[in-house]
């Protein structure tokens, strides 16, 4: 079984910040925006996953489709394959008002990592 162990989660500021600047690509896959940008520095992909608050006031479904994405994103993160050398900085922001099924949202997953790469 793979995890998802602590060096595929995005959680340095300067890597973030670097992921949002102006060099980065964007696309949408309802419920999905995926924000992403090849980077040197990391030995593995990492990801960030994010629901706004606006949309879900109360943290628990905030925190059940943040499981969802990463438990969709670790059944396909073999879709994200990487030549060696270059490696994938990933932003998932949820965009429905919501929740939806786990399925929906591994297709959107699944379909957002063919297209990264």
């Amino acid at each position: 079984m793979d995890t998802l162990c602590k060096a595929e989660r995005l959680y340095k500021r300067t890597l973030i910040e670097k992921l949002f600047s102006r060099g980065s690509y964007a696309f949408t896959v309802f419920p999905l925006r995926v924000i992403y940008t090849s980077v040197d520095e990391l030995d593995v992909n990492a990801i960030l996953i994010s629901v706004s608050k606006r949309r879900f006031k109360r943290a628990v479904k905030r925190n059940r489709v943040k499981r969802q994405i990463r438990e969709a994103y670790r059944r396909n993160k073999s879709l994200l394959k990487t030549d060696g050398e270059k490696h994938w900085l990933v932003a998932f922001v949820y965009l429905s008002d919501e929740l939806l099924p786990s399925y929906v949202i591994d297709n959107a997953v699944c379909t957002a990592l063919q297209r990264v790469v």
